[in-house]
């Protein structure tokens, strides 16, 4: 992931075509016309030495000849030549170049290896950026750039679109511009070679030009620079997908039920949500959101309220609605009670308001206010269907007038038919409000919004805390998987899953091993009656399926009975199978407990991933689950809990209680923490699981294993909390504070209340020194940002300690924000005021220090105001050098972090 020599790529101001041509229809023909044409104000060089001049451009028998170094060079010429042409552009300072030529990675170079792999390892040497190879090429209308052989350009405007695929590129283009469509950046990926959506993304979300990033993608290579880019750029500007591949191609060969349930597109589903993205299924879906989230009115809520001139459309919305997930508003007697004074009575008197055919301005206008005005109304959806008394142009001015009054109101707005609605769209379009042609189109563009939002949230929420601060006894479950590998076993028996599960504190039931029909009675009668007999195979995965369990046995004999007939049962459908003995464990009695299921399963993209859903036996026959990726909290487990159709029934309904969620929630933590710490777990299924206003209760557990590649956080698409990096420190001698023990760890997203609290005792000059202005409290969003950090990418610890009434209190946190491309990075400290002198601030950025070293971060930089000299004194003793100024009153100070 990395952003260096970018600007060569999307700001060149010289390009070099090598392969350019005069040959009609050739690739090096079209991009000579295509830059030609596109108003490129810098220098165009084809390079080819069969030409003296191509289209009228002096050309260049080879890359040595040009007479200047260009920014960029775009290179279609055969697969063979490519390798030479790379290096030569290398040599010549070349720092940016697009590769349109196919073929590279099935065609071999000199030395055996593939021309792709050869271009490759001589770009990264030279520092080259490469886009392609088999790339439609790059168009930045903004500058004229049309490095491309698309057949059409494209308009300028504020929208990205990246996408892997050249044909979908051309179908966009022709798509977009009769729409009056543009572009900041048109990007063909091709085959990712070097340069991939990390990159792009990373560039793309801090580009001024571009407000919104539109990408289609049909497979991610880099799953954690990826997600960290992706989450980057959504926090400034909506960022939209379209992944293709959708159907399932049939359940994976796996041991257990989770894998056989997790379908990759529902993975790519949980990492967009997870990344605050929005995904979309076609792209002209795709602007259609895209026009919605332009707009500066999102609602605020999602209850949605549906005014219209006509009773079926109003109804077909609603059913829209519905299908979708969303809202309609439960209009208030004192909302109806308004309604009733302004519209005649035979309005619909309920959601959809359907305001009757022949409505007017003013009878639209004074509807319109009302549910403005209504707090039970998050936004309003305005359809209007064409009459002889009104023209829909009148309508059309009376909802525009009404925005302007009401600037923070969300409306969207569906004018049906063609040529008598068409100029009360323009006028929609004209005055920024989304408008469309169908009442399906129109509650699309609403829930993109809230499904935007609901995404955004979940970026930002404050996680609760965990119902109870669990210490797994990770080195025991870890003596328990290495026990199974040493013995060659890949699949741990249900009591060794059931150990681990408890050693991560996840209440299991008791469960014995018993060898021999004999010894299952003998087991049963040193426990209480009733039990359930379970058969033990390896080969066998879903006992239920082949009469492997026996529940309710209430004595001795009803046990030895039972477990010939398991055996007899298991040698007709299985006879080949290896039988270990039985499992036997206490009847569970929970009437009324919902069966759920709990799995991990490990994707090829994004690496281990958690499901949750209803279990039991018809599992697969339900099919009622949700995936979320590794690492959790309770705000995140919530919410993939709520993305089941379960989770109606865990709130309770008629005589049934509400199960405890938080204890379902905090299951699923544990579970995200087993396979974090724990990466020889690749299949895990707790089905069933138990769950009822008691707590949760695991029944039945199957964990497949096999030897570590990586350690736990490695295979993570997202870095999970550094635990490793925790560390106590002792505040100095002398003074009310000396001897205090503090406790110094990365910061974490539910440390945001203390984190008010902890600005709230620093004084106005310290926090002035800090955010060089006076700042009374940071806004959630705000505050969002500097506790819910991405670890891969930033890094802020946080000292912190008991107060009086045994409560955790801040003291003081560093945090740094390092580039892309882990070259230099920015320090901020601050240490509550009356810490001073105590030693904590130089403790706190003597480990940020150290910890940057060891990530290779090159420089250390940091901004100062100029009359803060105790800070300045300060940096000075850890050997920053003061290296100029920022502005009139800020200096900047610098740390070079690579030791001789």
């Amino acid at each position: 992931m990395s952003t260096r020599n970018l600007d060569y790529l999307f700001k060149p101001t010289s390009v070099a075509v090598i392969g350019a041509s005069t040959r009609p229809k050739s690739i090096g023909a079209l991009v000579m016309d295509n830059l030609l044409q596109g108003g490129f104000a810098g220098p165009i060089m084809p390079v080819n030495p069969k030409y003296k001049s191509i289209c009228g451009v002096l050309a260049y028998a080879n890359v040595e000849q040009l007479p200047m170094v260009p920014d960029m060079a775009v290179v279609c010429t055969p697969p063979k030549t490519i390798p030479k042409i790379i290096e030569q552009l290398c040599v010549r300072g070349v720092r940016a170049v697009v590769v349109l030529t196919a073929g590279l990675n099935s065609t071999e170079g000199e030395d055996g290896r593939s021309i792709a792999e050869i271009m490759l390892s001589t770009a990264k040497s030279y520092g080259m950026r490469i886009l392609g190879h088999n790339s439609l090429g790059l168009l930045v209308p903004g500058i004229g750039l049309n490095a491309s052989f698309a057949h059409i350009s494209a308009l300028p405007g504020k929208i990205a679109f990246v996408s892997q695929s050249g044909a979908l590129c051309t179908a966009v283009l022709d798509w977009a511009k009769p729409r009056g469509i543009g572009f900041s950046h048109f990007i063909s990926m091709g085959n990712m070679t070097e340069l991939d959506f990390g990159d792009v993304l990373d560039y793309l979300g801090s580009d001024p030009e571009t407000t919104a990033i539109l990408l289609y993608i049909e497979s991610i290579y880099k799953n954690r620079t990826f997600m960290s880019a992706a989450r980057a750029a959504a926090r400034n500007k909506p960022v939209l997908a379209i992944k293709s591949g959708r159907a399932e191609e049939g359940a994976r060969a796996a041991m257990s039920h989770t894998g056989a349930l997790t379908s990759n597109d529902n993975v790519y589903d949980a990492a967009f949500a997870r990344a605050g993205m929005l995904r979309v299924y076609e792209f002209e879906e795709l602007f259609a959101a895209v026009e919605t989230l332009g707009r500066s009115r999102r609602p605020k809520g999602e209850r949605l309220a549906v005014l219209t001139n006509g009773g079926g459309l109003g109804v077909m919305a609603v059913d829209d609605l519905i299908e979708q997930g969303g809202t309609l508003a439960e209009l208030s007697d004192e909302t109806i009670k308004a309604l009733n004074s302004v519209l005649p009575q035979t309005w619909s008197q309920s959601n959809p308001i359907d305001i009757v055919g022949d409505a007017s301005g003013e009878r639209y206008e004074a509807t319109l206010r009302v549910l403005l005005d209504a707090k039970e109304v998050d936004s309003v959806l305005v359809m209007h269907c064409p009459v002889a008394v009104v023209h829909p142009t009148e309508i059309a001015q009376t909802i525009i007038e009404v925005a302007e009054e009401k600037p923070r109101s969300a409306i969207t707005t569906c004018f049906v038919g063609d040529e008598h609605a068409a100029p009360a769209r323009a006028m929609m379009a004209k005055a920024n409000i989304p408008c469309f042609d169908t009442p399906l189109k129109s509650v699309q563009a609403f829930m993109h919004s809230v499904n935007y939002r609901r995404n955004q949230e979940i970026l930002m929420e404050l996680p609760p805390s965990m119902p109870t601060d669990f210490k797994p006894a990770t080195s025991t479950a870890k003596l328990i998987i290495e026990g199974v590998l040493a013995s060659g076993r890949e699949t741990m028996s249900e009591p060794e899953a059931k150990a681990v599960l408890s050693a991560y504190g996840i209440p299991t039931v008791e469960t014995h091993i018993a060898k021999s029909p004999m010894d299952a009675a003998k087991m049963a009668d040193t426990m209480d009656y009733p039990v359930v007999l379970k058969i033990l195979s390896p080969d066998i995965s879903h006992k239920s399926d082949i009469g492997g369990v026996a529940l309710g046995l209430k004595s001795r004999q009803d046990v030895e009975q039972a477990a010939h007939a398991i055996l007899e049962r298991v040698k007709e459908a299985y006879p080949k199978a290896d039988v270990t003995g039985f499992s036997v464990q206490k009847m569970a009695r929970r009437p009324g407990a919902q069966e759920l299921i709990i799995g991990v399963t490990c994707d090829p993209i994004f690496g281990p991933v958690i499901l949750f859903g209803q279990g039991g036996t018809a599992v697969e026959v339900i099919s009622d689950r949700a995936v979320a990726l590794p690492p959790l909290n309770m705000a995140l487990a919530r919410d993939l809990i709520s993305r089941t159709k379960v989770s109606k029934l865990l709130e309770g309904y008629r005589d049934h209680a509400a199960a405890d969620i938080d204890q379902v929630c905090l299951a699923l933590n544990q579970v995200a923490q087993l396979i974090i710490d724990i990466p020889e777990i690749q299949e895990l299924d707790i089905n069933p699981l138990f769950a009822d206003e008691q707590g949760v209760l695991v029944l039945d557990a199957r964990i497949k294993i096999a030897p570590a590649t990586s350690n736990g956080s490695e295979r993570l698409a997202i870095r999970p909390y550094p635990q490793d990096l925790e560390s106590t420190f002792t505040l100095n001698q002398g003074g009310t504070f000396a001897g205090r023990k503090v406790f110094i760890r990365p910061i974490r997203p539910e440390d945001e209340p203390n984190h008010h609290v902890f600005l709230s005792k620093l004084t106005p000059e310290d926090i002035r020194f800090r955010f060089f202005g006076l700042v009374q409290q940071l806004p959630h969003s705000q505050m969002a940002r500097l506790t819910q950090i991405d670890y891969d990418r930033e890094m802020a610890f946080i000292a912190t300690a008991d107060n009086d009434v045994h409560e955790q209190e801040t003291l003081g946190v560093v945090r740094v924000f390092t580039d892309p491309d882990n070259e230099k990075t920015e320090f901020s400290i601050v240490v509550r005021s009356d810490l001073k002198g105590t030693g904590l601030g130089r403790e706190l950025l003597h480990k940020m220090i150290k910890y940057c070293r060891y990530r290779g971060t090159q420089t250390m930089v940091g901004q100062v105001l100029s009359e803060n000299h105790r800070m300045l004194n300060f940096v000075k003793t850890l050997g920053f050098k003061v290296t100029g100024h920022v502005e009139a009153n800020i200096v900047e100070v610098e740390l070079q972090l690579k030791e001789a």
